[in-house]
């Protein structure tokens, strides 16, 4: 079984920032797979189904953003998953351009706090990711400020068919691994 865990903000006044494109990722996998997400348990809102002929859980995090370690360590001790194999987180990623994707199989959290609390909580670096661009925060910008605000029309547009690419990936990565999903969706847009 995969855990496949977008992260994000759980209130409404969050909904479609920059800091939420790891929850649109999980909303369009079960939109694509007819998986509902609506399941409150282990401080997120999951949903079970399969992608890719592979049973999945897609995990929206409900502890937000700065403590998603706690959500994603009850989904793999619940459920007993390797998660260096079969955890598959989503995240926004500042140091992307908007729509660009980077997937990879462990690392830092690159300043990410999300991601800085789900390494604490697993006590090691080592799942898969994908990177969703949102762009680099303008000179002056609050950093906080810039990925709780909402995307411009131009980069919305962006972001949408970034989201299916994440979505294609996500199934490249269940289907036939880390590496060949790097293979495909590690370039820059255009």
């Amino acid at each position: 079984m995969y855990i496949i865990v977008g992260l994000g903000n759980p209130e409404r006044q969050y909904q479609n920032t920059r800091h939420n494109i790891g929850f649109e990722v999980i909303d369009a996998i079960a939109q694509k797979n007819h998986i509902t997400v609506g399941e409150r348990k282990h401080k997120a809102i999951i949903g079970k189904g399969n992608v890719g002929g592979q049973k999945v859980m897609l995990v929206k995090p409900q502890t937000y953003m700065n403590l998603s370690g706690e959500s994603v360590r009850q989904v793999i001790d619940f459920y007993k998953i390797d998660e260096k194999s079969e955890l598959i987180v989503i995240a926004d990623d500042v140091s992307l351009e908007p729509g660009q994707i980077r997937i990879r199989k462990k690392g830092s959290a690159g300043g990410h706090n999300g991601l800085k609390n789900i390494i604490l909580h697993l006590g090691h670096d080592e799942f898969q990711r994908v990177k969703m661009g949102v762009g680099e925060k303008p000179k002056g910008y609050d950093l906080a400020d810039y990925v709780l605000g909402h995307f411009p029309k131009e980069e919305r547009e962006i972001m949408n068919e970034s989201v299916d690419r994440a979505v294609d990936a996500v199934e490249v990565m269940i289907a036939d691994g880390a590496d060949a999903a790097m293979n495909l969706y590690n370039r820059k847009t255009k």
